[in-house]
């Protein structure tokens, strides 16, 4: 008689979508089907059909354990992050994005971009992923104002901006890892480009300032705009 305990509902269904997460990240959105998961998974036949109806309902599934994965993960550095010193480096959150691009968060990295791909076109599973990525873009929020002189005493306007463009290069950077292109090995060096792309817009004449401001006036010229 086999004695081995059986999943419950709960594990049955995060088994699933680990295995969807895996898919996405080998054969991409296209290679996710339910009889695909059931044999990566190692169950039987009609199993995932079983627990997701339709190939949206599995997608959105997989969206919400990765989503689940990533918060996880964010807390856990914020929680380790808690009472170090400003200026440490390197920091936790550039720790994260270079682990990022090796297993096994390589496989996550980018299942992620296929799913962010299909989010485009699908509001339930952009409102999924979104509550990780919130979640990334305030503490990369916070410990960019860390590596900065003086980070604190920035306007808040500014710190968004800085935020918006250090962010968009870290995107790209993931992208490049997803495509098994390393061109940045560690977290350190990434602080130093981050901290670099800060320090020169800061630099420049509008002192960091990207948005309300009036690109037909001359340069230093602006009066920013004042939010809300």
């Amino acid at each position: 008689m086999d004695k081995r305990r059986k999943p419950n509902s709960t594990e049955r269904r995060r088994d699933l979508c680990d295995a969807a997460i895996q898919l996405l990240a080998d054969d991409g959105a296209k290679g996710v089907s339910h009889l695909k998961v059931d044999r990566k998974a190692g169950v039987p036949d009609g199993t995932t059909s079983f627990y997701f109806r339709t190939r949206s309902a599995l997608l959105l599934a997989a969206a919400e354990r990765l989503a689940e994965l990533d918060l996880a993960r964010l807390q856990s550095v914020a929680d380790d992050s808690a009472g170090s010193g400003v200026g440490d480096s390197p920091s936790r959150l550039s720790q994260v994005v270079i682990q990022s691009g090796r297993e096994p968060e390589l496989t996550r990295t980018r299942a992620r971009y296929e799913l962010t791909m299909q989010a485009a076109r699908d509001p339930q599973l952009a409102a999924a992923l979104a509550h990780s990525t919130d979640a990334f873009t305030k503490l990369h929020r916070e410990i960019l104002v860390q590596l900065l002189p003086r980070g604190a005493e920035l306007e808040p306007a500014v710190v968004e901006d800085l935020s918006n463009v250090t962010l968009t290069f870290i995107n790209g950077l993931l992208l490049r890892f997803a495509h098994g292109d390393r061109i940045i090995d560690s977290a350190a060096q990434l602080d130093g480009i981050l901290a670099a792309i800060a320090r020169g817009m800061l630099r420049s004449p509008e002192k960091g300032r990207l948005t309300g401001v009036d690109p037909a006036r001359p340069a230093g010229r602006n009066k920013v705009k004042k939010r809300g």
